[in-house]
């Protein structure tokens, strides 16, 4: 009889792994560019969330036109989701002082998954609908584990994949709870 074999795992290619460690001087740059420009960006998002709101109150008279309503709260969500509060280009002092550090980021991953299983827990306690998912990880979070080790982390904890928007190793995991059985 053949010895049982470990279950072979899920993610195979190089990308669910560690990404290498960015060179100290681009990391450097990156960080001086985004204390100078993230607080631009921030009040850009500002002003054109502003630009929204005095556009609706404004456009109240165009909702007699059948689906305008519906596509302008379409194009406040697409915006919603598009733009990033933290950009994939902004390097934070964490991100600077621990690049590299697989201890550091392990313990981000799974401070971020213990969190949401806390809140999840409490929901189930006070039987509410859990917090709405799925809950996403991104490549800041995870860059010096690899996306295989939020995957492990996530399993440990009942936390899958999600099915409905698929993760992209090299930007983001997205999460989701298992279904709780009584």
């Amino acid at each position: 009889m053949k010895p049982r074999e470990d279950p072979v795992p899920v993610h195979h290619d190089d990308s669910w792994g560690p990404l290498p460690p960015r060179p100290a001087y681009s990391l450097l740059i990156r960080f001086v560019l985004t204390v100078l420009l993230l607080p631009l960006w921030w009040a850009l998002i500002v002003v054109i969330f502003l630009g929204f709101i005095a556009f609706g109150i404004v456009a109240e008279i165009l909702t007699v036109i059948p689906g305008f309503e519906k596509g302008f709260l379409g194009l406040i969500d697409k915006f919603g989701d598009s733009v990033k509060v933290w950009p994939a280009w902004c390097v934070t002092l964490p991100e600077l002082r621990h690049e590299g550090d697989a201890a550091f980021y392990r313990a981000r991953v799974d401070k971020r998954i213990a969190s949401w299983t806390a809140k999840e827990l409490a929901a189930q306690k006070a039987k509410k609908a859990p917090p709405p998912g799925p809950h996403d990880i991104p490549v800041r979070e995870y860059r010096g584990v690899g996306a295989g080790y939020v995957v492990e982390a996530a399993r440990a904890r009942d936390w899958e994949l999600s099915h409905d928007r698929h993760s992209d190793p090299l930007r983001v995991v997205r999460l989701r709870r298992l279904p709780v059985t009584y």
